[in-house]
């Protein structure tokens, strides 16, 4: 479970959080997997662009802060898959000590 504060009233952004939160979004738009999944989905990146101009600096902001959550996720996924295969590897181990089984490489 997480907990977070929330504002009471409306997001007040800097113009330059707005050019942070833009570029941001605009890095994202640019990776060829999510263009390439946009242009499956039937916009082209004119209309995507326009869509962009029709948010508000809430929206825009709320979106941001969505693709940093997504950048977090993306590396404790790593730190799982990495924790998973040494257990694994450790099971392995033990596994062959207590049972006597040798593992023998050869070419």
């Amino acid at each position: 479970m997480e907990a977070a504060f929330t504002p009471s009233g409306p997001i007040a952004l800097t113009p330059s959080d707005k050019a942070a939160d833009l570029e941001k979004i605009r890095t994202l738009l640019e990776m060829k997997v999510v263009a390439q999944r946009l242009e499956d989905l039937g916009y082209s990146a004119e209309e995507i662009k326009e869509k962009l101009s029709q948010f508000t600096d809430a929206q825009l902001h709320a979106i941001a802060q969505k693709i940093d959550d997504l950048k977090v996720g993306q590396e404790n996924a790593i730190i799982l898959i990495a924790a998973v295969l040494f257990i694994v590897v450790l099971i392995i181990v033990l596994y062959n000590l207590l049972t006597g089984h040798r593992v023998t490489v050869t070419r």
